[in-house]
Order: structure tokens, then C-alpha cells, then sequence
């Protein structure tokens, strides 16, 4: 039903304003496709996808710590406990708000269609970075402080904005090295 508003109304402002007024207003009409939900089966592919990734990272920063684990698929053996990488922990939201500050900040800071491209890749593998990295120092402070950190903290259910500003720094030198690489425009 929003996708056939969305259409609606982009229907209408090209009636009203004409095709060449649409060409000018393409990218603001064409964002807001991000009102419409996403279908189910897309999203299951993307957390699978997003599961897959922060597991491998999960590995990847459990050995760089040096902290012994035991890795059973996406399951983590950690002295005196262990973790799953769940559903929960892809990080779908703080993805879906990455890749939105993405393709704006590629729509604003940057000029060829290609950069701004390569600036929506990075989403995915900084997103699962910073998923590696909220499990393995939530599960460090569970093993070494207390258990409760990955049971009841608020790092835990609520604490995703803390491994949020991080990733969207990272994302914003992406753009600046971006940016900073397209030739100049002369004048």
C-alpha cells in the first residue's frame, strides 16, 4: 500500500510540475522509497547475510584478544558460559540506519555515481565490524566482570548507540578519503 502511494505521488508531482522538474527532484522522490517496508524475505536473506558476517568478525576478534573460545557454527564456548550470535544480534536496524546516512552523505558530498556506490558498500563490512565488536566486548565483560552484562545490562538491550557513533565515524572517513580522492573542479 505505501509503495502505491509512493507511486501516487510521484505520479502527481510529475502532472503538476512536469518531467524536467521530476529529473531535478529525482533523488528526494526516489528516497523516499525507504518508507515502505521491507519484504520479509529480503530482510531474513539480509540478517542472514548480516549473522553470517558478525559471526565471522566475532572469530576474527575473539582470536586478536586472545580470549579462549570454542566455535561450534554460531555459537562461542567461552570459559564459564556461552553465547549465540542470534537473530538480534545483526544489527538491522543501526545497518538500515548506516546505509540511509550513506547514500545521503554519498548524495551530498560526492559527484560520481560510483563513489557514492563504493561509500554504500562499506555499510556492510562496518556494520559487521561493529557487530564483532559489541558481541566480543559484551561477552569480555561477561566472562571476566559479571555475568549479567550479556543477560540484564543496558549495554546489552539498549547500549547499541554506544557501537552505533563509532561506525558512523568510520563510515565518515570513508567519505572524507572519498571525497578527498575525486578531482577538483575547476573553476
Amino acid at each position: 500500500m505505501t509503495f502505491s502511494v509512493l507511486v501516487f505521488w510521484i505520479g502527481g508531482f510529475i502532472l503538476f510540475y512536469g518531467v524536467q522538474a521530476f529529473r531535478k527532484a529525482i533523488f528526494p522522490l526516489l528516497f523516499l522509497v525507504f518508507m515502505i517496508p521491507i519484504p520479509s524475505m529480503l530482510m531474513e536473506k539480509t540478517i542472514s547475510l548480516l549473522l553470517a558476517g558478525s559471526t565471522a568478525a566475532t572469530h576474527v576478534l575473539f582470536k586478536l584478544t586472545g580470549i579462549p573460545f570454542l566455535k561450534e557454527g554460531s555459537v562461542f564456548h567461552l570459559p564459564g558460559m556461552s553465547i549465540q550470535v542470534a537473530k538480534e544480534c545483526s544489527g538491522i536496524r543501526s545497518s538500515l540506519g548506516l546505509f540511509i546516512s550513506g547514500i545521503l552523505a554519498g548524495q551530498v558530498f560526492l559527484r560520481t555515481g560510483w563513489r557514492k556506490f563504493i561509500l554504500v558498500l562499506f555499510v556492510y563490512p562496518i556494520t559487521v565490524l561493529k557487530n564483532g565488536i559489541r558481541i566480543v566486548t559484551l561477552s569480555s565483560l561477561a566472562v571476566y566482570v559479571d555475568e549479567r552484562f550479556i543477560t540484564q545490562s543496558f549495554l546489552h538491550r539498549s547500549g547499541g548507540f554506544l557501537f552505533y557513533i563509532p561506525a558512523l565515524i568510520l563510515l565518515g572517513v570513508v567519505l572524507w578519503w572519498l571525497r578527498k580522492t575525486e578531482p577538483t573542479l575547476s573553476k
